[in-house]
């Protein structure tokens, strides 16, 4: 969701994506956040007499732009605060829409299992389908289920181990020419490395003004996808994404031909050529569609919990060494999915990183029907907002929910084992994240080759803040130190 005004710097330098997201002292927030408590609160829509179903509470919040600061500011604290004022099923205005929250491991279960059919994937469309047109995550039914066990021969255990090969020169290429001399901005540094892991291992490409093009226009799109303005007009991320979508379409569509011809061992070859048992396959045009789809959730996802992941080490060297002494153990051969899957400390750490920082804190569904979720009623049209991070900080699963605890996942203890939907960063139900598997090991890949060269350290008392405007990033660009080993 854009926010209309411009980037602005603090006294120390540091460029933040808006004015909404400038630094203020934590009891200031804190306070910002009680004053937020919905007062005057408001049915969404009345039951059917007979129904014996409740309304769902809620506030519109201010005109026009409802909630939307508010959560670009706070995120998942956001969604917190009202889940704990209002319950699992509340709803709240944003831009003009008003929006079902579904909060808490009972309601996320059954709006994402969606067992009576009443949720569609067009809370996603109504977002995003102008720039990720028929992408697996904008699709229903029988039209989903089809295209996901084509893509599923694509994603199989040998493919992931043919990416991951791919992946790790990558790596190896470009951490250890990071700089050590000052304080860098991860993030963008981060955002950089897992698109060019993306063009290598997705399109078989290499660097230069092609692949530049092409990662700009993916940008494009992701930030044009959360645009408050949702028109063609000069200047607007609205414009800019669109004209990235159409660079995308000539991209792929003119690189096709080649790849249904070739052999090659890339994603988009192996889309060209998937087939089901039953002969199912994809056409030119969905050969493209997943390939934009595709490009944009690896490399998003996958920098932002690398990015958290290597802030939680700084900020917790007990955990950093850890974590080194078992990825210097591995030597320095380049590590295949076996090998990276043996490092348990950093499988705690990304598995906590994903809880507290989830790179997806929300999904999105629209309802095709009237229904009922958690004996409230759901009119038909609405739409629905899953915010699954709030099960990530709720207090009857997790220990501490605020506190860094990557032992909370390990075998004596599994928190996450307390609710199915406990901890979900990967969605759930038929939606569920196909490329699990690889962006794990990816973000594995990444920390693995982190340790092996540098010691992460981080300023005393830096929190990161979180710019929410689509997926949440860094709003400073998280600025941490690389320190060599030697």
């Amino acid at each position: 969701m854009e926010v209309a005004v411009s980037a602005v710097r603090t006294v120390t330098g540091e460029r933040l994506s808006s004015a909404v997201l400038a630094p203020m002292p934590p009891g200031v927030d804190r306070r910002l956040l009680e004053r937020m408590r919905p007062r005057e609160v408001r049915p969404l829509a009345e039951p059917p007499a007979g129904s014996g179903l409740a309304p769902v509470p809620g506030t519109p919040g201010p005109p026009v732009l409802g909630h939307t600061l508010s959560y670009i500011r706070y995120g998942h604290a956001f969604t917190r605060a009202r889940h704990a004022a209002l319950g699992p099923v509340s709803w709240c205005g944003f831009v003009g829409e008003d929006v079902v929250i579904a909060a808490g491991p009972d309601a996320t279960h059954a709006v994402l299992t969606n067992p009576d059919k009443a949720y569609s994937q067009d809370g996603w469309r109504f977002l995003v389908d102008d720039f990720f047109h028929r992408g697996l995550m904008l699709l229903d039914g029988d039209d989903h289920r089809t295209h996901r066990r084509v893509m599923q021969e694509a994603f199989t255990a040998a493919r992931v181990r043919g990416y991951v090969d791919r992946t790790v020169p990558v790596l190896r290429e470009t951490i250890p020419t990071w700089p050590t001399d000052r304080q860098v901005r991860v993030y963008p540094m981060l955002k950089r490395l897992t698109l060019d892991v993306a063009t290598r291992v997705f399109m078989d490409g290499r660097s230069g003004p092609e692949a530049e093009a092409v990662n700009r226009a993916f940008m494009d799109c992701v930030q044009a996808a959360s645009a408050i303005v949702r028109r063609d007009l000069p200047g607007t991320r609205y414009r800019a994404g669109l004209r990235g979508r159409a660079l995308l379409e000539r991209y792929f569509t003119e690189a096709l031909p080649a790849k249904r011809a070739g052999d090659g061992d890339d994603l988009f070859s192996a889309l060209c050529r998937a087939r089901t048992p039953e002969g199912e396959a994809f056409s030119d045009a969905d050969v493209v569609n997943h390939m934009i789809f595709l490009m944009m959730a690896a490399h998003d996802t996958s920098t932002i919990t690398s990015a958290a992941a290597a802030y939680y080490l700084a900020a917790n060297p007990e955990w950093q060494e850890r974590a080194r002494a078992e990825s210097l153990a591995l030597g320095d051969a380049p590590p295949d999915a076996a090998a990276l899957q043996s490092l348990g400390t950093l499988d705690l750490v990304i598995k906590e990183s994903l809880r507290l920082a989830a790179p997806v804190p929300i999904v999105m569904r629209r309802t095709v029907r009237d229904t009922a979720l958690l004996g409230h009623h759901i009119p038909e049209g609405q739409l629905v907002m899953v915010a699954g991070a709030v099960n990530h900080h709720d207090p009857a699963i997790w220990t501490d929910p605020d506190t860094f605890d990557p032992e909370r996942f390990a075998e004596h203890r599994r928190e996450d084992r307390a609710h199915r939907d406990a901890w979900i960063p990967f969605g759930g139900g038929v939606h569920k994240c196909l490329g699990m598997l690889f962006g794990s090991l990816e973000v594995t890949a990444i920390l693995h080759e982190l340790l092996r060269h540098h010691r992460i350290t981080v300023a005393p008392g830096y929190r990161p803040r979180w710019d929410n405007t689509s997926l949440p990033v860094p709003a400073d660009g998280l600025p941490l130190r690389l320190e060599p080993l030697r």
